[in-house]
């Protein structure tokens, strides 16, 4: 997990996140030590039902995306951050609505989780954080399959 913060006190926040970590049985590493595993990208993505697939990927190709994914509920499209604003101005111009269109951290690779128990560990450890008035942005590098999603309440 890495976060993104902006505090006006750190001798306050930075102990606030170890100890969210620590209840959640994380621990807190040191400044950018798992900025490795993420890559600064542009994200966009467009729900499966506003345009086709081929069409939007000529789109997104042309105007510099990197990668189309079609998750089922929506095409992830992401991009060399360089190439966000032309690829943004290109779907734009084409009134294709977008869901997210922001520079984001994407994990390299993802570690599955395939127990319902970690599973919810970390989805409460994620609130956590969301909840923080301090962390600006939570970036994680899990894959919790569709099953075990389903059965967390």
């Amino acid at each position: 997990i890495m976060l993104d913060g902006l505090t006006d006190n750190r001798n306050r926040t930075a102990p606030e996140i170890k100890k969210i970590f620590e209840k959640r049985g994380g621990s807190l590493g040191n400044s950018g030590c798992v900025n490795w595993m993420f890559s600064k990208k542009g994200l966009i993505t467009v729900k499966t039902d506003a345009i086709d697939e081929d069409s939007l990927m000529e789109i997104a190709l042309s105007a510099g995306a990197d990668d189309m994914e079609n998750t089922g509920e929506v095409y992830e499209i992401t991009c060399d951050p360089e190439a966000y604003e032309q690829l943004k101005k290109a779907i734009d111009e084409k009134e294709i609505p977008t869901e997210v269109a922001e520079l984001s951290m994407v994990p390299q690779t993802t570690v599955p989780v395939d127990s319902l128990e970690t599973a919810k560990k970390i989805l409460a450890l994620m609130e956590d954080f969301e909840d923080h008035d301090d962390v600006q942005n939570v970036y994680a590098n899990f894959d919790i399959p569709d099953e075990i999603v389903s059965r967390i309440s």
